[in-house]
Parts: C-alpha cells; structure tokens; sequence
C-alpha cells in the first residue's frame, strides 16, 4: 500500500510517499480502506518539529480516517465488513498512520457514518469536531460574548456554530482578510474582526460596548494570546486550547489576577473514554446529518500530494478541513 512517511523534520517536502506492507487486523481490530485522511495543524507544526511533543523518526503521520471495512480480525462482529465507519487513530494504541490506503483499529474505537455524512466530513469531524464539541462543555458560552479566533479554520468554523448552539449572547469571529470573515459570518458570527489590523482588540472593545469579551476559546495561541487579553473582559475568562504555544509570562498571568480574569487550560485527549468518543462523534454526525452544523471542506488532495496540503495549511490560505484523498 501507499503511505506518507515523515523521516525528518522541515517543510512540506520532507513528506515522502513509500511502499509498505498491506496492515493485516489482529484479535478484535479491523482493516478500513482509507477514503478520505484529515489533516491537522498540530501535524503540521510536528513534521517541522516544533509541537509541543517531538516524534520519533520515522513516522507515519495522520490522526483520523474515514472509509470502508474491508477486513475483520478475529473476534470482530461480521457485520462490520463492508460498513461505512470514521477512524479516530488518535484514541487507538496506534495514533498515527493515516496518510494512507489501509489502517488498523480496534474495532470498538470505529463508528458507523450516516450515508448523510461524506468521508470528507467526517474527517472533520473527528480531532477539530470534538475539540468544537467539548469546549463549550467545559467552559459554558451561554449568554456569554464569546471571541473565536481563527474563526474561518477547521475548530474554529465548527466552534462559532456550536457555541451559538449553546445559547452564546454575541459570537465575535477573528480572522485574517475578508474573504475569512465573511464565512465566519456566514457561519452565524454576529461580528467579525479581522485581526490582521493591529488595533482588532480596540474593535472588539467596541462592539461590546467598551467591555470586552466575556469568553476567549484560543485556539491559536503564540502571540495572539496576548494581543487577546486586551480583548477580554474583567471578570472574563481565556480558555487556552493551543498546546505547545502558550507564550504568556508571569507579568500577564499576574495582570489577569488583578483585572478578576480566569485562565483555563483546555486538552481534547484526556475527556476521551471510549464512552465518550463514541457518543460525541455521534452526536456531532446527527448534527450534520440534520444540517445543524456546516462542516466545510477547504481542500482535497491526493496522497502523493500530502506536502501541498500542509503548504496550504502553513500558510493559512485554507478555510475549513483539508484532507487527503488515497
């Protein structure tokens, strides 16, 4: 089978297309034939190695698929074969190698596709879907004027949908150029500010009549953490989601003590039981089965070119998922 292999760090061009053995299932996984392979920003900051966590090389990189079961292994029910079903590596023994025709999974970490909902959006809806999802469960938005920057990307798009789910007062979508805001707003954002203009917090201050957010989902991190405690309301709170690029230092942290503002810390990994994984993906599949939730597709590529769809990622020229398409 085909696969991507990363065997040193870099740009997009270090993502090489090998030859490797077809995966064979074991006791009670299953083979899926990969129809369509997210890509995430984590990935491609990892392949430059600078994530947070430095992988050993070689790897095989990809976090989540959807396709077909093609194979079963033993113990596994049969009526899975031939089932339309998402792949979330990320919660499996074996995280990585989705950047590829085939996969292994335990065949209790799979769940069925709707024929409502593509490969492609359920790729979507895997890592940035649940991360939308369990946001707004942890730090409730209802009421609230709730910021979302990089409001056009991936988490971002899904996370303006279901924070105006969860009863948000306003939603402020931040994003860079027009082309972005004005999907944000599509998207059901009350406001959008483009955060390019060095004076975008002052902007937010205004349009929430000089207090600023009440709530900032930061997905993005670096130095936009920052520029959006200028954004933040007193009492307010900043959730950081963006592991490996927490750039605040003592003298803010401190400075948010004294306005009243609350720091919490967001990771996707440790709220997953297989429980939980489950039913959240399921309840994210019916909602865009129902099409209470848009999930949009900002790039599909074939896997020969994996290195272009991270160009596009690292650019930030995408809007939506990106995935590649064995």
């Amino acid at each position: 089978m085909k696969a991507i292999q990363l065997s040193r760090f870099g740009g997009p061009d270090v993502l090489e297309l090998v030859d490797l053995p077809a995966p064979v299932p074991q006791a009670g996984e299953v083979l899926v034939r990969v129809r369509a392979a997210g890509i995430n920003f984590f990935e491609v900051l990892m392949r430059a190695d600078r994530y947070a966590v430095t992988p050993q090389l070689p790897m095989f990189p990809g976090v989540e698929v959807a396709g077909v079961v093609e194979a079963i292994g033993q113990g596994v029910d049969p009526a899975l074969l031939r089932t339309r079903v998402a792949a979330p590596l990320f919660a499996s023994q074996r995280p990585y190698g989705g950047y590829a025709e085939l996969v292994t999974i335990d065949a209790g970490l799979v769940v069925p596709l709707p024929d409502a909902i593509s490969f492609d959006e359920a790729t979507a809806l895997m890592v940035q879907g649940l991360t939308a999802l369990h946001l707004p469960r942890q730090s409730q938005p209802e009421g609230k004027s709730v910021l979302v920057p990089a409001a056009s990307g991936g988490v971002g798009s899904l996370l303006v949908q279901l924070a105006r789910l969860k009863g948000a007062r306003q939603v402020i979508a931040a994003g860079g150029g027009k082309a972005k805001l004005d999907f944000a707003l599509s998207l059901g954002a009350d406001i959008a500010v483009d955060y390019t203009n060095p004076d975008w917090p002052v902007r937010i201050r205004d349009v929430t009549d000089g207090e600023g957010a009440d709530m900032i989902y930061d997905i993005v991190g670096g130095a936009l953490t920052a520029a959006s405690l200028l954004a933040l309301a007193l009492n307010g709170e900043l959730v950081f989601a963006a592991l490996g690029r927490f750039a605040l230092g003592a003298s803010e942290v401190e400075a948010m003590i004294g306005r009243n503002q609350s720091l919490r810390g967001f990771a996707l990994l440790p709220l997953l039981s297989p429980d939980v994984l489950r039913a959240g993906l399921s309840e994210l599949f019916q909602l865009a089965a129902s099409g209470r939730l848009r999930v949009a597709i900002g790039g599909r590529f074939p896997l020969d070119q994996a290195g272009e769809a991270h160009r596009l990622l690292d650019e930030r020229r995408s809007t939506g998922k990106v995935v590649l398409v064995p």
